[in-house]
């Protein structure tokens, strides 16, 4: 499948192309860990790939549903109070968003995703860890 994003979305806005950047980026490491991964990853229910790489600035994790849509977040490294299995919860409410987009008889898959109950789940998300 193409590697293209469906949503992205950032706070503060003005480092938007740089998220750009480091989401295509983490793509390539996503598929890195699932062909790593091989035959276990598709007998997993849980597809939660963890932390990705670290930056200087930035720590990146990975999530991966059984039709091999991929969920990326980036965040901030100084935020040391977010734990693991916060992470983990914040995918599972995306993919579950995701999930009711799909089931939306009006959107078309792959198409960018312009919802306005799955923007406001996410800035809920965001204020939550800013």
């Amino acid at each position: 499948r193409a590697n293209y994003p469906l949503y992205i979305r950032s706070i503060p806005t003005e480092n938007e192309l740089k998220f750009h950047y480091t989401v295509h980026t983490s793509l390539d490491v996503v598929d890195e860990k699932i062909s790593a991964m091989g035959k276990a990853l598709v007998d997993q229910r849980e597809l939660y790939l963890g932390l990705l790489y670290p930056t200087e600035d930035y720590k990146v994790y990975g999530y991966v549903t059984n039709s091999k849509v991929k969920f990326v977040m980036v965040v901030d490294s100084s935020n040391t109070a977010l734990r693991d299995n916060e992470i983990r919860s914040m995918f599972r409410k995306l993919h579950n968003s995701y999930t009711d987009i799909m089931c939306n008889p009006f959107y078309n898959p792959g198409d960018r995703i312009h919802s306005r109950a799955f923007d406001n789940m996410v800035n809920s998300m965001m204020m939550q860890v800013c």
